[in-house]
């Protein structure tokens, strides 16, 4: 989709150029863009172009040069963000494509991301991420399972929490998704179109990844993206390489020690907390909490309880600027004899700490190498958990501060509190 104006931009392109060709460190937005699906074996490109696509005609011709086929549809008039879906089936080759938007700047593992895709059986597959700003974010509405059950608009009144997931204008679409578009009308993509297909039951799905894909539709964001192509950040973020990353324990170490937290109001966030987990965001590690929750097996509540407090817990991080790429806890607790128990709950398990099962599922997901990475924690089960995985180890005075005296496990470097223990994991 190449046909932006990119009135924000106005600074930069001078009114000469389509929003797309905005430069980024020298090249066009469009043309990082090309770069990255090339180098992924996606050879066959359409361009959607509207406003001065003259530009882009020029500048891209048939793709040769850039060692790809390009071809063209050209809008008229504005179609919106899927109007134009309408005149692509009879150019396809395939029964799914990609379908980006020409002001982001992404460098993703296609392949894993296809690979859900059709796992899933999905008609629509949307790219979901978390971002520093959820607050002020349309945001998507996922199952367990990653079906997108809604879209939450920004302008909504949020009096209630909310997992940190948002759109970020990277798609996989099946053929026959183009049949629900009307030739020459304008249509919106997630208002109308994605809206419409959820309504109805379709197979929409949410592919939630830690990757690097931002919007660089202001001077700003390119000033920013600039420095993290310079930095290494961008590639480095791709799941096509090893990835770092520093697993959290919950109580004690993200969230003050309250005994077992088992009813939102019991949560609090550690008073360091937001500004650990936004040095983290910005350091290149993966931040991902780990943690123990026995309150379901002990029947203190249920599974929707404990995403409810983890749903808090994402809302206000981010209304600090920070978010979690990632929250994986474990239900279960292998000892009996608790009046409310549920014993659908009670039994041994491969995810509960100091077994490693959590941390396997995350290293699996998002390619992560666990000896380049760190656990913190405020008990000796954590820094047990950690070397069991032979990741490095962390330990927190705040919590429990060590003293649970379940294992005689020494950690590598101890902390007064979780922000004293990432500085010191980020600056070496």
């Amino acid at each position: 989709m190449a046909g932006g104006k990119g009135t924000r931009l106005r600074s930069v392109t001078g009114g000469d150029i389509p929003k797309p060709m905005a430069p980024v460190a020298g090249k066009p937005i469009l043309e990082h863009q090309i770069e990255r699906l090339r180098e992924q074996g996606v050879e066959d490109i359409i361009l959607i172009i509207g406003y001065l696509g003259e530009k882009i005609r020029a500048y891209f011709g048939d793709g040769q040069a850039f060692g790809v086929r390009i071809r063209y549809i050209e809008e008229t008039t504005p179609l919106g963000t899927a109007g134009a879906l309408s005149m692509v089936p009879p150019m396809l080759e395939a029964d799914d494509f990609f379908l980006v938007f020409g002001d982001v700047l992404f460098d993703i593992d296609l392949a894993r991301m296809m690979a859900f895709h059709w796992e899933k059986g999905a008609e629509a597959t949307l790219f979901v991420h978390p971002n520093s700003h959820p607050y002020d974010s349309d945001l998507v509405v996922c199952g367990e399972d990653g079906r997108v059950e809604r879209f939450d608009s920004k302008h909504n009144v949020r009096d209630y929490w909310y997992k940190n997931c948002v759109n970020a204008g990277f798609y996989i679409l099946r053929r026959s998704v183009c049949a629900h578009v009307p030739a020459d009308t304008k249509v919106d993509l997630e208002k109308e179109l994605l809206t419409g297909m959820i309504a109805s039951g379709g197979a929409v799905y949410g592919y939630r990844s830690p990757e690097y894909i931002k919007d660089v539709g202001t001077p700003e964001r390119i000033a920013a993206a600039e420095e993290e192509l310079k930095s290494g950040l961008i590639t480095g973020r791709s799941l096509r390489r090893k990835q770092k990353a520093i697993f959290l324990d919950r109580d004690g170490t993200v969230n003050r020690e309250n005994g077992l937290v088992y009813r939102e109001e019991q949560f609090e966030l550690e008073p360091c907390a937001a500004e650990a987990i936004r040095l983290i965001n910005r350091s290149g590690y993966l931040a991902i909490v780990a943690t123990n929750q026995p309150v379901v097996a002990r029947g203190l509540c249920d599974m929707d309880d404990v995403e409810r407090i983890h749903r808090k817990m994402e809302t206000l991080l981010g209304r600090e600027g920070a978010y979690l790429d990632d929250v994986v806890f474990c239900p279960h607790h292998p000892d009996k004899g608790y009046p409310e128990e549920n014993p659908a709950y009670k039994v041994p398990c491969r995810c509960r700490k100091p077994d490693i099962g959590m941390l396997e599922t995350c290293a699996a997901r998002y390619n992560i190498d666990l000896s380049a990475s760190w656990m913190v924690g405020d008990t000796t089960v954590d820094i047990q958990t950690g070397l069991n995985a032979g990741t490095h180890t962390a330990l927190v005075r705040t919590g429990v501060a060590g003293q649970d005296g379940k294992y005689n496990a020494e950690a590598e470097l101890t902390a007064d509190d979780l922000l004293q223990a990432v500085k010191k994991i980020t600056e070496g």
